[in-house]
């Protein structure tokens, strides 16, 4: 057979050098069922259509397929913030949103991320801020007594009853009219306490709360008495660099990547002079009294360009235009510098007590918008992939940057894809720091983590707005505590002894439909991300797949069969790394969120997982026996470690009736909460029972009490319904005197039978011993 199979192979190597002719060979030839055998003709999979990202553009009003200018690098510039006060929850949702998207871009598409961000320290808000603040403490530290201060108060609530009243905005109107309630009730306090001669310690307190209440009103007095005196460069430089300070360590907490480069006015004053001046070069600017604006008509006329191209509707919204040149900007002579009201301030010439840069047109400083264009431009070039903001950002502030910085570049693509977040509310009211309507980032902070802020953020849509509620954040905190159990759950089946080759289980049906639904979620979840980074339908698909995986461990533990490792071991990784590339999860955590708050979380499970263990096995044993043997002191002591004590430690036995206890580590404060929680619902137990065994007895007795009564006396005590009643105490005649009817007499008599059956029952306890 072998020999036979040989000269077949020996035959047909002949056959392919002659080319398959056979006019020489014909005597070896062999006779086959297919002739010369070759590979069949082998066809290409047509495969599925791949998904493109599309990102949400301001500049088109549409979701446009992303393609950056140079392969995978991505140029992105962000405005950051006016750096005058702490950060609060609006900036939060902008710095949040755009990092959860340079993740994405970074971790998820394996874009190459060069991330940009300024600082704005010098403008006319901290300007006004640092000049208020410095000369409200001045005026503090000289202790005015209670006279003079009632007389500042006073004159001071003139003009800022003048500003209240020429208010239109209703939101701005609301938070003046509750400066000025709150100042007029302390100001009536003090006057009470003066008029009733308290203690002058008690005096000094009033005082002391009327001036904390008028500090908006006397400090804007203050500042338009004496606030062209203050000269001091350091006065408008410190309140900066200590708000910046501050919001760099808000990020932190939040989890917010730094930027690969940032940004300050203050350091790129050389840069914005040389960009105005080639502005004004370009034909775009004109000089008027020192400061220097940008020509939007002249701008807009030109072929090439096009002025407001964010939000063209509102070119000429006088408000928005003033409110983006800044309060110490729009005097009537700062105004009738301007060739036209659309025109903007490239250049503010300086006026007392206000910090001043040399400039080729006299001493003064930058406008706002013209801040982001140098700094951009300086380290970006003339045109960037991404720029991103605030979407009450968008007009003027955008719209001026992208004309000033066309109008510097002489092109019409500055920016090829403009992001704006949507507003933040507090229930239903836009948050501000100007209208005094804000949660800080810290204040947030106390009240819930950096991970559950994060959570409610991608449980919305980055563009639109959202409102920070309590219903909010209990979504997130639910959301969060569904996943964490997950996690703990499969940790746990992971820890579950088993051998190497155990390890490969055999897929029956079960598994199968859980890795099909495992693929499928991945391909949705691929797909919301492509589309416009829809984080929102990510969580719920990954909230969907976690629901599939906990019914499955669930089917198996009711048919005490092991869970496939490998697949939950697949499915919780998958979703933990989906979680850090969103920056839920700061740690290199393998598995689930890491326990407590510090990167020291993965070394503490893995160390102390083991000794729990034991101790969980030898606890279940000795409730073994003393279950066998009835001791009961020893099952409570068993409960009291489960309930009591390891919670504080941040431990969680769970015991299940016939499976081994699970063991999971847990923020001690998640566990203390559920202790008062299940505390709570058993002691409403338990409230709810005593409350029904007192109405029980309450019944019973009412019962008793009625039973007592013998059938002769029940109608006699009820004289406003009967007058008369027969030898056995049944009534025959109603209050006036009148027979009754039939149909009375009928009703009454059921009664009247009904009470004998009882007291016949009452008297058979009494003679059995029974009745209390």
């Amino acid at each position: 057979m072998d020999q036979h199979f040989h000269v077949v192979r020996w035959y047909r190597h002949i056959e392919a050098i002659y080319g398959g002719s056979n006019e020489k060979i014909e005597p070896c030839k062999l006779q086959t069922s297919k002739g010369k055998r070759t590979q069949p003709r082998w066809s290409s999979p047509e495969g599925t259509k791949q998904s493109k990202l599309c990102l949400y553009n301001s500049l088109t009003r549409n979701k446009d397929v992303f393609q950056p200018q140079n392969g995978k690098k991505v140029t992105w510039y962000c405005c950051g913030p006016t750096v005058y006060d702490a950060s609060h929850m609006g900036h939060a949702r902008s710095y949040i949103s755009f990092d959860i998207l340079r993740r994405v871009l970074r971790d998820y598409f394996k874009y190459d991320v060069f991330y940009c961000i300024n600082i704005t320290d010098i403008d006319d808000k901290i300007i006004k801020r640092a000049r208020q603040n410095y000369l409200f403490e001045q005026y503090r530290e000289k202790k005015p007594p209670a006279v003079q201060l009632f007389e500042d108060v006073q004159i001071a609530s003139k003009p800022f009853s003048v500003m209240l009243n020429d208010t239109t905005d209703p939101d701005k109107k609301q938070m003046l009219e509750r400066i000025q309630n709150a100042v007029k009730s302390a100001v009536e306090h003090l006057e009470e306490a003066v008029q009733k001669k308290l203690p002058r310690e008690e005096i000094n307190k009033h005082a002391e709360k009327l001036l904390e209440e008028a500090k908006d009103v006397l400090s804007e007095w203050l500042d338009s008495k004496f606030g062209s005196q203050v000269t001091d460069n350091s006065i408008f430089s410190n309140l900066p660099k200590f708000w910046e300070e501050e919001h760099h360590k808000d990020m932190e907490a939040l989890n917010v990547l730094p930027p690969d480069v940032l940004t300050r006015v203050s350091e790129y004053v050389p840069e914005i002079v040389a960009f105005v001046q080639k502005i004004v070069d370009n034909g775009y600017g004109y000089v008027s009294n020192g400061s220097v604006y940008f020509d939007t008509m002249k701008f807009d006329a030109t072929e090439k360009h096009s002025y407001a191209k964010l939000v063209p509707e509102a070119v000429g919204d006088q408000k928005a235009l003033q409110e983006g040149e800044g309060d110490l900007s729009i005097s009537a002579d700062r105004l009738s510098e301007k060739h036209s009201p659309n025109d903007f301030a490239l250049w503010k010439s300086s006026k007392p007590g206000e910090p001043s840069w040399n400039s080729p047109w006299g001493t003064g400083r930058p406008g706002w918008h013209i801040e982001c264009s140098a700094m951009a431009g300086s380290i970006l070039g003339e045109s960037m992939d991404i720029h991103g903001g605030g979407f009450d950002l968008r007009f003027p502030h955008h719209d001026n940057e992208l004309a000033q910085s066309e109008a510097y570049f002489e092109n019409d693509h500055w920016v090829r894809y403009f992001l704006h977040t949507g507003h933040l509310t507090i229930a239903g009211c836009k948050m501000s720091k100007s209208l005094k309507n804000f949660i800080t980032i810290k204040d947030a902070l106390k009240k819930h983590t950096a991970r559950q802020l994060r959570l409610a953020f991608l449980m919305h849509s980055w563009k639109d707005t959202l409102d920070y509620s309590n219903n909010t954040m209990e979504s997130a905190i639910q959301y969060e505590k569904f996943l964490n159990e997950f996690f703990l759950n499969v940790k746990d089946i992971l820890r579950a002894p088993i051998d190497l080759i155990g390890q490969f289980q055999k897929w029956e049906i079960q598994e199968t439909e859980l890795n099909k639904s495992f693929y499928d979620k991945k391909a949705a979840i691929h797909e919301a991300l492509c589309d416009n980074i829809d984080t929102r339908t990510v969580l719920e698909e990954m909230r969907s797949l976690v629901s599939q995986s906990n019914s499955y461990i669930a089917a198996k533990k009711t048919a005490r069969q092991m869970p496939n490792r490998l697949l939950l071991k697949s499915i919780s990784s998958y979703l933990t790394q989906m979680l850090k590339i969103f920056g839920a999860i700061e740690s290199d955590e393998a598995l689930g969120f890491p326990v407590g708050g510090n990167g020291q979380n993965i070394n503490l499970e893995s160390t102390v997982m083991p000794y729990l263990q034991v101790l969980s096995d030898f606890r279940e044993g000795v409730r073994q026996i003393a279950r066998e043997k009835k001791v009961t002191e020893v099952l409570q002591l068993s409960d009291a470690l489960r309930d009591d004590i390891l919670p504080e430690l941040g431990v969680r036995f769970e015991d299940h009736e016939g499976l081994p206890t699970v063991v999971k580590l847990v923020d001690r404060e998640t566990l203390l909460k559920e202790r008062e929680e299940k505390k709570k619902i058993e002691e409403e137990k338990k409230r709810k029972k005593e409350e029904a065994t007192r109405k029980k007895q309450e019944q019973e007795a009412a019962k008793l009490a009625k039973m007592k009564i013998p059938p002769h006396a029940m109608f006699k005590s009820e004289l406003d319904k009967y007058s008369m009643f027969d030898e056995n105490g049944f009534p025959t005649h109603d209050t006036e005197g009148k027979e009754l009817s039939k149909g009375q007499v009928k009703k009454l008599k059921k009664l009247y039978e009904a009470q004998e059956k009882l007291y016949k029952e009452y008297l058979q306890m009494v003679q059995n011993g029974t009745a209390n």
